[in-house]
């Protein structure tokens, strides 16, 4: 009855908390940060390792990254949900906690995007760091291959920039496990001598990607807003194109 009420609380506030821009100190984000990067028309080919990529961002970012002419390897615990069939797709299965099952397929990648989700649950989730860790121990250290990862709203110093509702209610009763391990996992990225990027999108929605949203390094005064996961898509492809933000901690929103 508890996860029933939970996850009543939770379609809740997925309209509660969205619906809108993002705010710093009660102004629009719209003089704040910098401005969504720019994609190039014709970008050099990447090979691309995204893990997660059968749904939500990490499948929009798989479908961006085709249609830019990158090769792309999928790694998932659940390949046949794949969507998508290109000759420039490596769909494969893995789990982001066992090296073995992905090793010999993240070697020499130009970039490891990893934007795996798991359920909420009250139980300890240690997927993220586990996983980043065997990540990072694989490519070693200073190496080129830029490793991107998404995190959120409630990791780090993003703690209580979600409203009321997000801060008081849904982060400490829901996602207080998940977001324990990615404020781990931006650790152990920070603590490395990858070169790395975290992204912390505010609400996901689906909408069509507009490139209008705003990328912040100071969360002092900021409350979020929406950002669709196609614009979150674009802003991963920006990065690795252009091999910007280079160990950075980003925070998008519209």
């Amino acid at each position: 009855m508890l996860k029933i009420g939970l996850v009543i609380v939770f379609s809740i506030c997925v309209g509660a908390c969205s619906g809108g821009n993002g705010t710093k100190n009660g102004e629009p984000l719209l003089t704040y940060g910098k401005e969504a990067p720019s994609l190039e028309q014709s970008p050099e080919q990447l090979d691309l390792v995204i893990f997660g990529g059968t749904a939500g961002v990490g499948l929009q970012t798989v479908k961006l990254a085709l249609a830019r002419g990158h090769k792309v390897t999928s790694i998932s615990r659940r390949p046949e949900r794949m969507t998508l069939e290109h000759d420039n797709l490596n769909n494969v299965k893995g789990d982001f906690i066992k090296l073995d099952s992905y090793s010999s397929f993240i070697e020499g990648k130009d970039a490891i995007i990893s934007a795996i989700g798991v359920d909420s649950s009250s139980e300890k989730i240690t997927i993220y760091s586990e996983g980043m860790e065997n990540v990072l121990n694989a490519i070693g250290p200073n190496s080129s291959t830029q490793v991107v990862t998404i995190t959120g709203i409630g990791a780090g110093d993003s703690k209580g920039h979600g409203g009321f509702f997000y801060d008081r209610i849904v982060n400490p009763y829901m996602l207080k496990e998940d977001y324990a391990d990615k404020t781990r996992q931006e650790a152990l990225l920070r603590s490395s001598q990858s070169r790395w990027t975290i992204v912390r999108p505010g609400f996901l929605t689906d909408d069509a990607s507009e490139a209008r949203y705003r990328v912040l390094f100071d969360m002092d005064g900021v409350l979020s807003g929406d950002i669709s996961r196609a614009d979150v898509s674009h802003f991963l492809l920006a990065v690795v194109e252009q091999g910007t933000y280079i160990n950075d901690t980003v925070f998008l929103s519209n």
